[in-house]
């Protein structure tokens, strides 16, 4: 039946999309705009229904978010009756913040789980106007980016724990936390977000150093300029600002920077490599390669009239006219290079 997506057609259009080229996929604004609008309707429909799907399961995404506060000592945990318990309640202080809760929580949650649709619908809308090869390496660094993201969320998560404990820490016996659940998650947001976008830093380098723009020895010579910004930028971007979270990103973030380094100094070896087999790789940057084309004209336009010369030379010495064939001898004779010269020191 017509307009039913089956596999077959499914796998057929995927395929049209993979292989069409820039100029296959040309179309007018108004088709820009209403594939645009296509997708972005259907990117708030799977975000809709994750949202609906998340809003039920909100309160076990809650207790996992929560669960770091739940790992600190229970001395460092206010209880209703002045005593250390396991209990690690959050506590709200608006009328809407408990439902404004829920919203955040299944909102942030919708919006990761529907990542594969509006990240397809994303790229679908991209690819089109992509060369193949730009097609190839934009999906690597996209799958790596991805990949990035993810580690730093996941590293900021399993450093929370320590965090918080070196923080509220610093009340003592006298002071006890009593924190605010919308508080409270707008900073495991910010640590989990911060995390993911700073472990793509390198990735951003790496991106650089590909299309030429920087090379590793520049880097290279950098390097310590780059690692104490590293650190400031730790500082200043963490919501804590304290010296754990500060080496807990500082860290990775420099270790993640040296492997971009190796990735780009292997690139650099290679487009080295390549370009010393070209004719013109001992010109410098700023140096125009001569064609020689007006030299390769003269050397034709000499062999010609040597040709027609030793032409002539061939009909006279069938008897025509002698003094044409002492000119077509002389010619051939200065061709060969008797009078001392090149082939083209004739004068």
């Amino acid at each position: 039946m017509p307009g039913i997506p089956t596999p077959r057609r499914l796998l057929a259009a995927a395929n049209h999309r993979r292989t069409r080229t820039v100029e296959e996929s040309r179309m007018p604004l108004t088709e820009h705009l209403r594939e645009l609008r296509n997708r972005v309707a259907i990117v708030l429909v799977g975000f809709g229904v994750a949202f609906v799907v998340c809003f039920i399961f909100e309160p076990h995404i809650f207790n996992w978010l929560k669960e770091p506060y739940c790992d600190l000592p229970a001395s460092k945990r206010f209880s209703v009756n002045g005593q250390a318990t396991g209990d690690c309640t959050l506590y709200f202080f608006g009328i809407l913040d408990a439902f404004t809760i829920r919203l955040k929580i299944s909102a942030i949650a919708a919006a990761v789980v529907s990542s594969p649709v509006w990240l397809y619908q994303l790229w679908s809308f991209i690819t089109p106007g992509l060369h193949r090869h730009e097609r190839r390496w934009s999906l690597t660094f996209v799958g790596v980016s991805l990949v990035l993201f993810a580690t730093g969320a996941l590293f900021a998560y399993l450093t929370l724990p320590t965090g918080l404990s070196l923080l509220l820490g610093f009340g003592g016996n006298g002071l006890v936390s009593v924190l605010d659940g919308n508080r409270y998650l707008s900073y495991v947001q910010a640590m989990l977000l911060i995390f993911g976008l700073s472990f793509e830093v390198p990735l951003l380098v790496l991106m650089l150093n590909l299309a030429g723009v920087v090379t590793t020895a520049r880097l290279r010579s950098w390097r310590r300029a780059e690692i104490f910004l590293v650190f400031v930028f730790a500082a200043i971007v963490t919501p804590s600002q304290d010296p754990f979270t500060m080496l807990a990103l500082g860290l990775p973030m420099v270790i993640l920077y040296e492997v971009a380094l190796i990735i780009g100094w292997l690139n650099d070896r290679r487009r080295t490599r390549r370009g010393s087999e070209s004719p013109y790789a001992d010109l410098g940057d700023d140096e125009t390669s001569s064609l020689d084309l007006d030299d390769a004209a003269v050397g034709s336009r000499s062999a010609g009239r040597a040709g027609t010369s030793a032409g002539g030379g061939s009909s006279s010495d069938v008897g025509v006219s002698p003094v044409g064939a002492g000119q077509g001898a002389a010619t051939r004779v200065g061709g060969a290079g008797t009078f001392g010269g090149d082939a083209g020191d004739i004068t």
